[in-house]
């Protein structure tokens, strides 16, 4: 059922725009769902409905807000076991195993995590005006390791908005094989859609992409392997994974970028790790980081390069 809220212009709010003076009035909406809800018509000054974000509140003006009812998600919640780190009224943090794919897609459309979360918190309908769990950034179906969820429509803005302004720090590990050429760097090459194959991404030139830049050092060598720490410093689909792969030391076991050979240890793809995840809390302010062990598939394969 939707829901309507009134307010009118007093002191506080004469010359402010329209958008901001929702945001600061309505703390439990993204000011991003405030504009989306503008821009649909679904706000009216003194009975008239307006549409710009950007209009200039007057003394005396009686605004309406109208937030429509959540489209209802085709997803049954199923109860599975997650393994989260850190959850409070605004966000969860997990450690995602190998294998879990994180949104239904094409030959997924059971035992994602988003079912997983529907069935942990059945509270999460809204967000974004849609039933669905708030899924800030994603994880690669075999890339392990820590991520967030947003809980309500507010900390969804405030953490997309930190992903946005690279404040929200995540820092990986990879195996790859081959050598770098040094021993830390830099790539920054962007990154689009593969010319020849829709399911992959390529380095491309930038005018054919989007920004990628990937901070990466070595932290232990098994030579022609090498254990590497990646800091992202933004988030491309496939970033880490499409960048070692063109520097010519690809992800062990990535089945779409990958070529090295098969190791003696079961894997169930790459071997990549999201370690740690440090962020602001949407509400306290608080510099919060959390770090997510590694899964044992992963030490296995450490501890067999170190024995040959």
């Amino acid at each position: 059922m939707s829901n309507s809220r009134f307010f009118e212009i007093n002191h506080d709010g004469i010359g402010q725009r329209l958008d901001r003076f929702l945001a600061a009035e309505c703390p439990d909406l993204s000011r991003s769902r405030l504009q989306q809800l503008i821009g649909e018509g679904q706000v009216q000054i003194n009975d008239q409905v307006c549409q710009t974000k950007k209009h200039i509140l007057q003394r005396g003006d009686r605004l309406a807000l109208i937030v429509p009812a959540a489209v209802p998600l085709d997803i049954a919640p199923e109860t599975m076991e997650l393994d989260i780190l850190f959850e409070d009224e605004q966000l969860l943090v997990l450690n995602k195993p190998a294998g879990l794919v994180v949104h239904p897609a094409p030959g997924h459309y059971q035992g994602t995590l988003v079912h997983g979360l529907l069935a942990h918190c059945p509270n999460l309908g809204g967000i974004g005006g849609v039933q669905r769990p708030g899924i800030v950034h994603r994880l690669d179906k075999d890339t392990t390791g820590v991520m967030v969820v947003a809980k309500t429509d507010r900390a969804l803005g405030h953490l997309q908005g930190q992903l946005k302004t690279r404040t929200m720090q995540r820092q990986y590990l990879g195996v790859v094989y081959g050598t770098p050429k040094t021993q830390q760097g830099t790539i920054d090459l962007a990154i689009g859609r593969h010319p020849g194959d829709r399911k992959k991404m390529a380095v491309v030139p930038p005018e054919k992409g989007r920004s990628a830049v990937t901070h990466w050092q070595i932290k232990a060598s098994f030579a022609p392997y090498h254990l590497i720490h990646f800091r992202l410093e933004t988030g491309r689909t496939h970033q880490i994974r499409v960048h070692a792969a063109h520097m010519g030391w690809p992800i062990v076991g990535d089945p779409l970028y990958g070529h090295s050979p098969r190791l003696r240890v079961k894997i169930p793809g790459q071997i990549l790790h999201a370690q740690t995840l440090t962020l602001i809390h949407p509400i306290s302010e608080e510099e919060l980081t959390f770090e997510a062990p590694l899964p044992q598939h992963f030490s296995k394969v450490l501890a067999y390069l170190g024995s040959i």
